[in-house]
């Protein structure tokens, strides 16, 4: 029991004791180091500084540190960074490649045996790109039409100078958009070669410079150039007689001084000047005319536009000119118009007689076109102007062509050639004038008979209910008012126009066809003058008369064919409708597909279309008569 206490207490001391040698033998493991960034200083476009301070190594030696960065939060040093030297202590880091106007994110690292720390986070932009920071070069080596400037470019922004240069106008702050000079790129003192200037006149010009963000200007500087001379053309010869002709000039630059006279100058042989013969016309610059006159007729003559200011004459280029010899007169044709039957009234106008008297002068007509006093003619005295014609002997319904003639020591000129159509009457003695469209001669009017060209009488039936029940011939007035038949003429039903004599002799009422012939010379095409309904576009507005119609607006009139709203009689009661509202014109074909129906045209006060269609015979309609 003693031995075994010894050996236990022997033991314990042991035990202890190799405790206290391991437990001495231990050591402390490392731990993260720690730092801080340092605040961002000198941002630039695309660099920065900043830094960090790593105030403990965490008991292991630090092996690299600097700063990362990102433009997300959280930067690691897998990601973009410096590299700083190693150790404790501040240090300072310089960031660079970085782009403009754009926010980082910063942290400061530190590395050693236990890994990576971060210091704070920080963020930062940098500085966004600019235009150009320029001057404009003072104004030196002026001329009329010239000078010298450029600039001086003293920072590029922050990106390429691209292009460069300096622009003008005559107004204020000028643009690229302006007149400008190119003068290459990059940074610093440019020159710039400033042409095309006009004399005299005040100018401001700026240097610009362009880089990626867009274009600056430098200052503003006004400058004038220096007087010159006028510039000017001389204006083309027109209205040339055998004594007078016209021209002009045009004075594209005064030179800077205010132009004192003005006109043109003239002689037989070349290179004429203002102190021979010329004209006086005005003052200023721009363009101009005149009038040459005492002229000798058959001669060569020279030209030239002159203008003067302070700083002398200038002459127009020189052009060259022959004065007509006498020629045969001038005219034209006066518009005819048919009186009575077998008569009309022209004349013309002389408006020169191009260097000869007029001895003789009137119309000359035919039936074939291009007459000539060796036909029909009138003798209507002498001299130039206006002067009237009386034409007898002609027939009715016929179309003659007549031009005026004016006969001088050089021959007969003729005026332009006119279309007169006689006018026609009816078995009542009642007078139609004429109209030519395309190559139909119609009545200009609607037919006003009371009887069928053999003199037989057609009933007049006023009676609504006796109206809608015939099956022969009849007329009628609109409203059974005879007041109305002078201007609108005579309402007939179908069974009038059946019997074929109708118009007067040499005419007929027009067949479908024919009606058709008008419309697509009118313009309507064949596809729609074949339909029926409303049809074509505008050719009822060509039709119509500008006046009676109610509402107005939907007629020109412009074919001559003067057709008027005179209403209808319905056929199947009789009543009458729709006065200055709407007119109806027999045809003398029957429907397509019923034969009890004969067809008509139908214009609408406020419709420029035609209309095409059937109804029965006993409807009342006026009718408008086609010459053979």
């Amino acid at each position: 029991m003693k031995n075994k206490l010894i050996s236990g207490f022997v033991l314990l001391p042991f035990i202890i004791f190799s405790e206290i040698v391991i437990l001495s033998g231990c050591k402390k493991e490392p731990v993260l180091p720690t730092v801080t960034t340092t605040s961002v200083t000198g941002v630039t476009i695309a660099n920065a500084s900043t830094g960090g301070n790593v105030t403990a190594d965490g008991g292991a030696e630090v092996t690299a540190r600097g700063v990362c960065w990102s433009t997300s939060s959280s930067p690691v040093i897998t990601g973009s960074h410096t590299s700083d030297g190693k150790g404790t202590g501040s240090f300072t880091a310089s960031l660079t490649g970085l782009s403009a106007g754009t926010k980082y994110y910063i942290r400061a690292y530190a590395v050693n045996k236990a890994g990576t720390s971060y210091g704070n986070e920080l963020t930062f932009e940098t500085l966004p790109l600019t235009e150009a920071l320029l001057t404009t070069a003072d104004v030196t080596g002026l001329t009329s039409n010239s000078a010298v400037s450029g600039g001086n470019i003293t920072s590029d922004g922050g990106s390429q100078v691209t292009a460069r240069g300096v622009c003008w106008a005559t107004t204020t702050n000028p643009t690229t958009s302006n007149d400008k000079t190119s003068n290459g790129s990059g940074a610093g003192i440019f020159t710039s070669n400033i042409t095309g200037l006009s004399p005299g006149t005040s100018y401001h010009v700026r240097a610009y410079a362009i880089n990626i963000i867009g274009t600056a200007y430098g200052n503003d500087i006004l400058f004038t150039t220096t007087a010159a001379t006028p510039v000017l053309t001389t204006a083309t010869i027109t209205s040339k007689t055998q004594t007078s002709a016209v021209s002009g000039g045009n004075i594209t630059s005064d030179g800077g001084a205010a132009i004192t006279a003005r006109g043109v100058c003239w002689s037989a042989s070349s290179g004429p000047v203002a102190s021979g013969p010329h004209t006086t016309d005005g003052t200023g610059s721009g363009t101009f005319t005149s009038n040459i006159t005492g002229l000798n007729p058959g001669t060569l003559y020279y030209v030239r536009a002159y203008a003067t200011n302070s700083a002398g004459t200038s002459y127009g280029n020189e052009l060259s000119f022959t004065t007509n010899p006498v020629l045969v007169p001038t005219l034209t044709t006066t518009t005819p118009s048919p009186v009575g039957t077998t008569g009309g009234t022209s004349g013309g106008n002389i408006t020169s007689d191009n260097g000869g008297t007029v001895t003789a002068r009137g119309v000359c007509w035919n039936i074939t076109g291009n007459p000539t006093i060796s036909g029909s003619k009138t003798s209507d005295g002498t001299g130039t102007g206006v002067f009237t014609s009386t034409l007898t002997g002609l027939t009715p319904g016929a179309i003659y062509y007549i031009r005026a003639y004016a006969t001088n020591s050089a021959g007969t000129g003729y005026g332009n050639q006119v279309i007169l159509s006689t006018s026609i009457s009816d078995i009542d003695g009642n007078i139609y004038h004429t109209v030519v469209i395309g190559s139909q001669l119609w009545m200009q009017s609607d037919l006003k008979t009371t009887k069928l060209n053999d003199n037989t009488a057609i009933p007049n039936v006023v009676v609504n209910a006796d109206w809608a029940a015939l099956t022969t011939p009849a007329y009628c007035w609109f409203n059974n008012n005879p007041a109305l038949g002078s201007t609108y003429g005579i309402i007939y039903n179908w069974y009038t126009v059946e019997t074929g004599n109708l118009c007067p002799s040499g005419w007929h009422v027009p067949t479908d066809s024919e009606f058709k012939t008008l419309e697509i010379y009118l313009g309507m095409t064949q596809a729609a003058a074949d339909s029926s309904g409303w049809r074509g576009t505008d050719q009822g507005a060509q039709l119509k008369a500008t006046t009676t119609w109610i509402p107005s607006g939907y007629a020109t009139n412009s074919s001559g064919f003067t057709a008027l709203g005179g209403g209808y009689r319905y056929g199947v009661d009789g009543g009458f409708n729709d006065f200055n509202g709407v007119a109806y014109w027999w045809s003398s074909s029957l429907h397509w597909s019923d034969t009890t129906k004969a067809l008509y045209r139908r214009l609408d006060s406020n419709q420029t279309r035609i209309f095409r269609e059937g109804v029965i015979k006993a409807g009342g309609k006026y009718v408008r008569c086609l010459k053979n």
